[in-house]
């Protein structure tokens, strides 16, 4: 009788298991370990080696959550050991407490003299050793567990305790018995395989019955002797090679290192050096290894914090083996930094990369952000990049995107090469079942043939590993797998292009259906990204002003060191929200300091422009006017005043704003028309139930829409001298509410303090308008999108949260409305109907929510949110009054006013940066872009002495292309919908 494929199966995991595994250590020696733990913080290799150890043997506890002990091992390897066919390694295991990287307990080996040796985790924890003496400083981080998606104090220092969390389990010499580890290697690759296969393939059947013969040949009570007639029955199923047309796999090396999630930024600083360390050990092992890292931000911290293990990498790098990919400062959120920070990511990233390596990705590298704005596509290409690669929307869990390997096309025509590997991991470990899947999922199968493969442990770090790399070498060409070739993303993009060179095109936004929570988790965050960027915005405007008169030194350090912050808090675990407690108290600390710091700047600036004197002096920073004054410029008025409410009554003679007796905004007037749907009430808070599915500060599921309270009931209603104050409350938050109408404008302003104190909540504010609009319009980076207020399609009703800037349109032809916030990002914006029938549109901003993971105490506590409602007949006019509301004038005293350093034709264009060359020559630069999605012409004028111009990059170089002024020639440009330009104006230094 003959064993059925199952049994066979079972006798060959078994036999791998009991006799194979056991024999990968022939024998193993004990060594010496001592042990100090710091006291607070981490401290650097020469303050711990100075330390006194104590004895510490297996099974003894160490360190706190968050905590740090630097383990001394010290011993010798035993005599005769390390013979043909052994290797010598120490193994640490420092409590490892599951199978995966990343994610608790990790080490960094030291040799006595301060040299980096490698990073120790779970699934890779050796250290080839030399016979003789053994002597090495292990910094142990005993970093908690906070994967599982569920309420944990451990996020939090204060809260997460002082008992240690991990054991030291073993310290101690190996040797390792090198043809058991290739036979384990040979097994592992083909049942990988063999499981991917159908059953009726005569490959399947072979591989099996190969795997049997290994079995036979190898004697359990003598393994170490008979390993190698194991392999030899492997041999001939691993030398059968790939068929030609087999789908072929680029396989690049990679970690994912989040640059602060479940952990502070001051742990990613070390999880990059245990990676990076791995990863150049490797390279000294398997010469055809590269490795692929992005993030310029982490460079920079080997820089600073591990000068000698950069200077490595920094060998690396021109050997082309460590290959800086994406360009940008850290892999940041899309779809909420506004758009010169976008801009901004490149220029301070691959500003890095070309001072220090001489280097420039082609490509993009955002495997893991969570949806990516349609200006993306122009300002990757403005940043001198042509591909782009992602993975995240195979997360998407209602449409599939319906392409790998594609062109994607912006709001403004710009197209990038874009690939999604289709083998849906960015940490691939290319096993069988990895492999199998990218072929079997490449969406373009019919047109070509090449996929990339992200390979190694990330997220929490740890990079590719040996066994990856064997794996990478068994698979080059073996039947029934894809062929694997190690190689960089610059060759995977040229190979793939050429492979397909008339690939599909998706246009617009690449929306990702899961995560839309993150457009609003964590308000306090987002609020300081916002803040941030225009004070940055106003510092270098100003500044700039001043230093092209003479009247100043430009401060380029102390804003390129907040940019820095900015561009770093951007990462998209941080400024989406999805962080644990430390990193949002982190985050809002470094806010705090910059608007310190910024405001400082900003004062200093305006003080320098003003002159002396004792006239109020108004700065109107925005590239719209306001309060009479020019865009970028200043004058001596008088800031309007605020209309007195009468009878719960706001009219300042342009509009009428009418509250019922509940504080509710019943009717919204301008020009005779209602702005207001019959029968409802605007300004209305909602409360809804909140609890996803699953990823509590990520996601907002659309079944929260099925469990809402509505405020409609006021504690109390009050008429102050400038405004209509309402105050309610619900369960344990209170809400104040504070309508405002200034003297001259069409805005209603409404500020909206919370003390919110709910769980698994999420507070919107509604705005049903009396208009009958198919689409809504949402401001992003350097433009505005269309979507759809309907779900006519499965796209459109996944698409039920999005994400805006400053401003959403809703508008008929000839009027509109415009909903401006201050900081929120995610809103909803739907077609609805009256109790008589009659259609409305219903704009909602997404102010407020409560998970309770990663962080449980997410969102707590006092908030003020600003927002503006009022007609809009374009989306020019809705720009207007997100500019204005984001960008109020400042008063200072002074005696002169400021003419705008910069004007602009058209209102179509606008000014996004006003600031100084980044090569500190002194040059100008400007930075506009076509606001309305049309053609425009404009003339931009500079005041001060003529000088020569040009249009350069977003990294302020020239480029094929680029369109030159001589000096004192007026400059003219055409822009084509939604063009960026950045002009560059010739310095008085130069």
């Amino acid at each position: 009788m003959h064993d059925t494929a199952a049994a066979i199966e079972a006798r060959v995991e078994r036999f791998v298991r009991d006799h194979l595994r056991p024999a990968l250590e022939r024998r193993r020696h004990p060594l010496e370990v001592t042990v100090w733990e710091a006291p607070g913080e981490p401290v650097a290799f020469a303050e711990a080696v100075r330390q006194e150890y104590t004895p510490i043997t297996p099974g003894t506890a160490w360190s706190r959550p968050w905590g740090t002990a630097w383990f001394h091992v010290t011993g010798a390897t035993p005599a005769g050991w390390g013979g043909p066919g052994t290797v010598l390694e120490m193994v640490v295991d420092l409590g490892f407490s599951t199978a995966t990287a990343g994610f608790q307990a990790e080490g960094l080996v030291y040799r006595p003299d301060g040299g980096i040796v490698k990073g120790l985790e779970p699934l890779n924890d050796r250290v080839a050793v030399e016979a003789g003496p053994v002597d090495f400083f292990v910094e142990g981080a005993s970093n908690p567990d906070i994967s599982v998606a569920t309420p944990t104090p451990l996020g939090d220092p204060a809260t997460a305790g002082a008992e240690p969390i991990y054991t030291l389990r073993r310290i101690e010499i190996v040797e390792r018995d090198v043809t058991v580890y290739h036979l384990i290697q040979d097994y592992w690759t083909l049942i990988g395989l063999m499981r991917e296969l159908d059953a009726s393939l005569p490959r399947r059947a072979d591989i099996l019955r190969a795997l049997e013969r290994m079995c036979d040949a190898v004697d359990p009570d003598r393994v170490a002797e008979t390993a190698t007639y194991g392999r030899k029955a492997l041999a001939d199923a691993l030398a059968s090679p790939a068929f030609p047309s087999s789908h072929r796999v680029v396989a690049v090396g990679h970690a994912h290192i989040d640059s602060a999630w479940l952990w502070p930024t001051r742990e990613t600083i070390r999880k990059c050096a245990r990676t990076f360390s791995n990863v150049l050990a490797l390279m000294d092992e398997y010469p055809d290894f590269v490795f692929a890292c992005s993030s310029a931000q982490q460079y920079a911290w080997m820089k600073e914090h591990y000068p000698a293990l950069f200077e490595r990498i920094r060998v690396r790098v021109a050997e082309g083996r460590f290959v800086p990919v994406g360009g940008m400062w850290v892999e940041s959120d899309t779809n909420m930094p506004g758009g010169e920070a976008l801009a901004r990511q490149f220029v301070h990233g691959k500003g890095f990369f070309l001072r220090e390596f001489g280097f420039e990705p082609d490509e993009v590298w955002l495997p893991d952000s969570f949806g990516y704005s349609a200006a993306l596509p122009q300002i990757v290409r403005a940043a001198g990049s042509h591909s782009f690669l992602t993975q995240k929307i195979s997360w998407s869990e209602t449409n599939r995107m319906p392409h790998h390997t594609f062109w994607w096309e912006g709001i403004d025509g710009s197209r990038v090469f874009t690939h999604f590997p289709p083998v849906d991991t960015y940490n691939s470990d290319l096993s069988g079942a990895d492999l199998a899947r990218a072929q079997r999922q490449y969406a373009e199968s019919a047109l070509g043939s090449v996929s990339l493969a992200p390979f190694g442990f990330g997220d929490g770090g740890g990079g590719p590993t040996r066994e990856m790399l064997e794996a990478a070498e068994r698979t080059k060409s073996l039947e029934g797998s894809p062929r694997v070739s190690l190689g960089t993303p610059q060759q995977f993009f040229a190979d793939a292009l050429a492979d397909h060179p008339a690939p599909a095109t998706w246009s617009g936004e690449m929306y990702l259906e899961l995560h839309r929570g993150t457009y609003t988790s964590q308000a306090k965050t987002k609020q300081g990204n916002r803040r941030s960027e225009h004070l940055l915005r106003e510092a270098e405007l100003w500044w700039a002003t001043a230093a092209w008169r003479g009247l100043g030194d430009y401060p380029f350090d102390e804003l390129e060191a907040a940019w820095r912050t900015v561009l770093l808090q951007q990462f998209h675990d941080i400024l989406p929200g999805s962080s644990i407690a430390w990193v949002h108290q982190e985050a809002e600390r470094n806010y705090a300091l910059l608007a310190g710091t910024l405001g400082d700047l900003v004062a200093r600036a305006q003080q320098v422009l003003a002159g002396s004197g004792s006239t109020p002096i108004l700065f109107n920073a925005a590239p719209v006017p306001a309060a009479g004054v020019p865009p970028l410029g200043a004058a001596p008025l008088t800031p309007p005043a605020w209309t007195a409410p009468v009878d719960r009554v706001l009219d300042n003679g342009l509009v009428r704003a009418v509250f019922d007796g509940a504080g509710l905004l019943v009717s919204f007037v301008c020009d005779e028309r209602e702005l207001i749907a019959e029968g409802q009430a605007a300004a209305l808070l909602q409360v809804f139930r909140d609890l996803p599915n699953r990823w509590e500060a990520w996601d907002i599921d659309a079944h929260y829409q099925r469990n809402v309270t509505e405020l409609r009931s006021a504690d109390s209603v009050e008429e102050s001298p400038d405004a209509l104050v309402v105050r309610r409350s619900y369960q344990g938050s209170t809400f104040v509410q504070t309508f405002r109408l200034a003297e001259g404008s069409t805005q209603l302003d409404i500020e909206t303090r919370i003390d919110w104190h709910e769980r698994q909540k999420l507070l919107k504010l509604a705005f049903p308008l009396a208009v009958h609009a198919d689409r809504a319009t949402s401001e992003i980076q350097f433009g505005h999108v269309h979507r759809p207020t309907h779900a006519n399609t499965s796209w459109d009703s996944a698409r039920f949260e999005t994400v805006a800037h400053r401003w959403v349109h809703v508008g008929e032809p000839g009027f509109g409305v415009a909903v401006a916030n201050d900081s929120s990002y995610g809103h909803d914006i739907t077609r609805r109907w009256t109790d008589g029938g009659t259609t409305y549109t219903q704009v909602r901003q997404s102010l407020l929510r409560a998970p309770r993971y990663p962080d449980p105490s997410a969102d707590q506590g006092e908030h003020v949110l600003r927002t503006s409602l009022g007609p809009a007949p374009t989306v020019l006019e809705a720009l207007d009054s997100g500019y204005r509301l984001n960008l109020p004038t400042r008063t200072v005293t002074g005696g002169e006013a400021v003419v705008p350093l910069v004007t602009v034709s058209s209102p179509a264009v606008v000014v996004e940066a006003v600031k100084l060359a980044e090569d500190r020559s002194g040059d100008l630069i400007v930075r506009l872009y076509e606001a309305q999605g049309g053609r425009a012409r404009a003339r931009i004028a500079v005041t001060g002495p003529a000088a020569e111009a040009w249009t350069t990059d977003l990294l302020e170089r020239r480029h094929d292309g680029s369109r030159d002024w001589p000096a004192g020639a007026p400059i003219h440009v055409t822009f084509r919908p939604f063009e960026i330009v950045t002009l560059r104006l010739k310095g008085r230094t130069r």
